[in-house]
């Protein structure tokens, strides 16, 4: 099996590649379209801001080609977001592969979020052998609003979504390769999806 994590000068992908070896992949880092298309699973990481992220994407034209693959795609951090139709960061355009508009925490509350926190409400393939309210890494100052596309939620001061599926695209708020064997087992359970 191929896997490709995006490569595009945003994302904490060496931590992302340790934990696939851990399970006993081997991943190609790659920003090259032609390797990113043939791949059988797509990681799609992201760590920082929002508008810079999505210039690196345009620069390289991976925003017009993330959203054509069709291959399973998962989006993790700053790269679930992106998947998005719009960030309040940097009032940025997203991919729009999800109709939703990532928003920033409330006042009151203390952002970002760093640490564990519960994902509750599971639904699907991704989630196989998770029990509910597993603890996950997250950290973030944005969230996704509860939407027709959530999968998985996270209270922090109230409810919001922390993962979202639409047909062959996945995404994570929370790191799974920072998030020990409960992590790594959502990190295989991707890499078990049928394409």
């Amino acid at each position: 099996m191929k896997i490709v994590i995006i490569d595009y000068g945003a994302g904490n992908i060496k931590s992302i590649q340790f934990a696939l070896q851990r399970l006993g992949y081997k991943a190609v880092l790659s920003h090259d379209i032609n390797e990113i298309e043939s791949a059988d699973k797509v990681i799609f990481p992201g760590v920082g801001e929002a508008g810079s992220a999505m210039i690196k994407l345009k620069n390289t034209g991976l925003d017009q080609l993330i959203p054509k693959l069709k291959q399973p795609v998962l989006g993790i951090c700053l790269g679930m977001q992106l998947l998005c139709k719009h960030s309040e960061e940097g009032n940025t355009t997203g991919l729009n592969i999800f109709d939703v508009t990532v928003e920033k925490f409330p006042k009151g509350e203390k952002v970002p979020q760093i640490g564990w926190n519960q994902i509750e409400n599971l639904k699907g393939e991704l989630f196989k052998g998770i029990k509910k309210q597993e603890n996950m890494y997250l950290v973030h100052s944005y969230y996704a609003p509860i939407n027709e596309f959530t999968i998985a939620t996270t209270n922090y001061g109230f409810d919001y979504c922390t993962a979202l599926q639409k047909d062959n695209f996945y995404g994570v708020q929370f790191h799974p390769e920072k998030s020990s064997a409960a992590g790594e087992q959502i990190l295989s359970n991707f890499l078990s999806l049928n394409s």
